[in-house]
């Protein structure tokens, strides 16, 4: 059996042609209670350099911010970009760019980075190469935090599960799980660097 390939950028331009909020994350409850377990998941008040992987239309951008003094969020999407940047106008610490990630990452070193219902979109070798990207562009002591859906989803490459088990593994003798929550439909799982 074949392994399924990473999403693409045209399905994401798809999926936000046809709907601006597709996830419902301005409205739905389930996403404000999993944003509000997310930021309260965090060990530290304030961390310097934020990198927020796959913002989408910024609901987690603008509660990230406040956690922030530098706030870079990416996105494949040019379009969520755009609605996140427009929602977080008037914050003078967060800044946005198109990136397709795994294979776009900002240069920079970062003490937060925040994948947050993204790496289920990316296959199995692609999600391998993401997590030592990741983990190189993460400062001493720097934290990076795992939330994913958990049911399967038939277009997605991995489900929630397989992407922290793997990210488990391979992190074993480089970085420590500080913070563990499973929910009925989602995982947070918190690591820092050693």
């Amino acid at each position: 059996m074949n392994e399924k390939q990473s999403l693409d950028s045209e399905y994401f331009k798809d999926v936000y042609d046809a709907n601006e909020d597709p996830w419902n994350f301005e409205t739905s409850e389930y996403e404000a209670a999993k944003y509000a377990a997310t930021i309260s998941a965090l060990p530290r008040k304030q961390y310097e350099k934020v990198l927020e992987i796959g913002c989408s239309i910024g609901v987690l951008t603008q509660l990230l911010a406040k956690k922030s003094i530098y706030l870079l969020a990416t996105d494949v999407s040019q379009k969520a970009l755009d609605l996140a940047a427009k929602r977080c106008e008037n914050l003078s610490n967060t800044f946005f760019k198109k990136m397709s990630f795994p294979k776009e990452l900002p240069e920079k070193s970062y003490d937060l980075i925040m994948i947050s219902e993204v790496a289920y979109y990316l296959s199995a070798a692609d999600w391998q190469f993401a997590m030592n990207s990741l983990y190189e562009r993460l400062l001493p002591k720097g934290n990076i935090v795992l939330v994913h859906w958990l049911p399967v989803v038939h277009d997605y490459p991995q489900t929630g599960d397989e992407v922290h088990d793997s990210f488990e593994k391979v992190m074993q003798d480089k970085m420590t799980n500080v913070f563990s929550t499973r929910a009925e439909t989602y995982r947070i799982d918190v690591w820092v660097k050693s």
